[in-house]
């Protein structure tokens, strides 16, 4: 073999390895957050993504499913990286009750608390219902065969005023959407929204104005209610330009949006994605009032005992000075 054949040979070896090295560190830069098709969680993965992907050398890439309870297992039997979900829907999952009733997923980790929703129910003007306790064998929508964390809202809603769905007339519903139009229509006298949402907007202009129900946020009352939302709080929402239907100081369930990984999930991956999202609040605040809520500083809030957070995520908490966790 020649010399210049020997060097040929040598180099395109050489780039053949260089080729190889890049695919594996293109590879192992790629990492997958589980996603919706639409709606909150689809934005909030989407703004996760562009975060991290500028800011943390991996390529955060959403992987869009039916709905949150496809990925959770998925997530869990570490073949997706990390998955997005309200704090109420991961508790359920780790612990294999409510809409995960008898499928533990236990191998999900808390990652960083990103934003808070603040939900409840709301009522036209002209219904003349007053409270929770006034809807008491009226048209109230059920079921959410496509979106069942809402029958879980609904019902923890009518639980604050010792209601159940036998005490109400159950209207079948397949999708929050689907029940949004049904309210507007008259056909239930009852809707559930995130309050300061663009839907509650048009819904309060087409029906002539919509008020939400307050909860009683103490004693028993409460406790009916977080028991059948885990996780959660009942809060005080004040009257403001952009919470339409809030007419006065009203108690509503406020939870948070949160990511969380796989506990199998490389520490180093983890903290570098904590850190991307902890160094651009203001990026996300940027991106739509979705992110309003979202502060750095709150990212490792805790949940109790029974919510464990990543390890990953802990260094990197323990670094900023934030952690507050043991």
């Amino acid at each position: 073999m020649t010399l210049r054949l020997v060097k040929t040979v040598g180099m395109m070896s050489a780039l053949a390895l260089g080729v190889v090295g890049l695919n594996a560190q293109s590879f192992a830069a790629s990492i997958g957050v589980g996603s919706t098709k639409g709606g909150a969680t689809a934005q909030v993965t989407a703004g996760l993504s562009k975060i991290v992907s500028s800011s943390s050398g991996h390529q955060l890439r959403p992987q869009p499913m039916g709905g949150t309870q496809q990925y959770i297992p998925i997530v869990n039997a570490g073949e997706l990286e990390f998955g997005v979900s309200n704090v109420m829907q991961y508790y359920m999952a780790i612990t294999g009750t409510g809409l995960s009733e008898g499928k533990k997923n236990d191998n999900l980790r808390m990652v960083a608390t990103l934003m808070t929703f603040r939900t409840g129910m709301f009522v036209a003007d002209k219904s003349g219902i007053k409270s929770i306790a006034d809807l008491k064998g009226k048209r109230v929508p059920g079921e959410f065969t496509a979106s069942p964390l809402f029958k879980f809202l609904i019902e923890a809603n009518l639980a604050n005023a010792g209601l159940g769905w036998k005490d109400v007339n159950v209207v079948p519903m397949t999708a929050l959407r689907q029940h949004w139009d049904a309210f507007g229509q008259g056909k239930v006298d009852v809707a559930i929204g995130a309050i300061g949402s663009g839907p509650i907007k048009k819904l309060n202009s087409s029906v002539g104005g919509v008020t939400f129900l307050s909860l009683d946020n103490g004693g028993d009352a409460a406790d009916r209610t977080l028991k059948l939302a885990p996780k959660t709080t009942i809060n005080t929402v004040k009257p403001a330009k952009p919470f339409v239907g809030i007419k006065a100081p009203t108690n509503a369930i406020h939870f948070a949006y949160t990511l969380w990984a796989h506990k199998g999930v490389d520490d180093k991956i983890v903290e570098d994605v904590v850190k991307a999202i902890y160094d651009n609040e203001k990026g996300l605040h940027e991106l739509s009032p979705l992110w309003r809520s979202h502060k750095s500083k709150g990212m490792g809030r805790q949940f109790g005992a029974d919510v464990p957070y990543h390890p990953g995520a802990i260094n990197f908490y323990k670094k900023a000075g934030v952690w507050t966790g043991s």
